[in-house]
């Protein structure tokens, strides 16, 4: 029998979501407590029903070095934890996954789980570097020297090569996810862009170019999980489900990949999160996936099943990742519109699901839904590590 099939049902009952961009306005104890506020307002709870605190954050480049101490007790949750996770850019989904285990195997009844960064706090070039050091250090960045941007962009001309990709194809991932950032009100960027700006902008390491690549941003998000005795006896009438949970890794050392058009632990996290959720990639009908820049979009359209390898450009091409279209994706504007603070991304992803599945999404920007099945994909590095997220209503 799978493990996870002995476990409990987990739901989340409370989402709660910052205002993403330079906030220079707040501390990060602050930034914090907009999201845990709201989700637990949401939720319909106060600090004392919370039983585990787990805060996600990645810390290298805030003041706060040790920061989860000092969020929980800004937050008044100095008695319940907090456990702190990292897992880089994947630390908001690692941080739902810890929060959920504690409910799922009975140790809680009700679990916050957060993810916050203040990644402004240092200039860009000093954050490039310490991004540069999220793979193989030792390796990519002390030897070659290698940064995010160009780890991304040997993925971005290797699918070119191969299956005939285009730059068009990655800049309309950008128009598209742009235009849903503009009717965001939380988002990063509420602006869209063209094809042609897209194209015409500054080239960071071809082929891709800043305006394919998610900002450095500053932000929070949250949310309240339940197992389904506490659900049911807080009323909740339409809680959104956690179907299932799929993680996995893979070599930060990129010369040991096998290839450079896809990301395998993506594929492998899907693969787990679709068995125990008892569904096929065919039934999702709204996801955020990891567009920390273009290219990353277009694979993961392919990694998670939407569509065969090879055929992702094609796939944005004909409006399938639109509104409307085979799957919605990135409605809330991705990390390339949104915003990309990096342990507040996953948790961020997951308010936008919860908040699609209850049909509670601004004008434009609400996905239309039969089956009422959402995705939550969220990557750390360039696929060093992965988490996928199935929810349901």
């Amino acid at each position: 029998m799978d493990r996870a099939e002995t476990m409990r049902r987990v739901a989340v009952i409370g989402v709660g979501h910052s205002t993403f961009g330079v906030r220079g306005d707040v501390t990060l104890q602050e930034l914090a407590w907009e999201a845990i506020a709201e989700a637990l307002k949401d939720a319909g709870l106060t600090q004392r029903d919370v039983e585990v605190s787990v805060v996600g954050v990645v810390g290298t480049r805030e003041y706060e070095l040790m920061p989860a101490v000092p969020v929980n007790d800004y937050a008044g949750l100095t008695h319940v934890g907090p456990i702190r996770v990292e897992a880089a850019c994947a630390t908001g989904l690692a941080a739902l996954t810890t929060a959920h285990n504690y409910v799922a195997s009975g140790m809680a009844d009700i679990a916050l789980a957060v993810g916050v960064e203040k990644m402004t706090e240092v200039d860009t070039a000093t954050s490039l570097a310490v991004g540069g050091r999220a793979g193989n250090y030792l390796w990519e960045f002390h030897f070659v020297g290698t940064t995010m941007p160009a780890q991304y962009a040997l993925y971005a001309s290797a699918h070119m090569a191969r299956f005939g990709t285009t730059e068009e194809h990655m800049a309309l991932v950008a128009v598209k996810n742009h235009r849903h950032a503009a009717r965001n009100p939380k988002a990063h960027f509420q602006y869209e862009v063209t094809v042609e700006e897209v194209l015409g902008s500054r080239p960071v390491a071809w082929p891709i170019k800043l305006l394919d690549s998610s900002p450095i941003s500053d932000g929070a998000a949250a949310a309240v999980l339940a197992s389904e005795d506490a659900a049911r006896k807080l009323g909740i009438d339409t809680p959104v489900w956690i179907g299932g949970i799929g993680y996995s890794s893979e070599t930060p050392n990129m010369v040991r990949r096998p290839h450079y058009v896809g990301l395998e632990a993506t594929v492998r996290a899907a693969a787990m999160a679709y068995k125990r959720a008892g569904i096929s990639p065919t039934d999702v009908e709204v996801a955020e996936v990891h567009d920390a820049f273009t290219i990353a979009e277009i694979m993961a359209y392919e990694d998670l099943g939407f569509v065969e390898k090879g055929k992702g450009g094609k796939f944005v091409a004909e409006g399938q990742s639109d509104l409307g279209g085979k799957v919605s994706v990135n409605v809330s504007g991705g990390l390339k519109g949104k915003g990309h603070p990096l342990a507040a991304t996953g948790l961020s992803m997951v308010y936008e699901i919860v908040k699609q599945l209850r049909e509670e999404r601004e004008r434009g920007r609400q996905a239309p839904l039969k089956r009422y099945v959402g995705l939550a994909h969220n990557v750390a590095g360039i696929g060093h590590q992965a988490y996928v997220v199935v929810l349901r209503r």
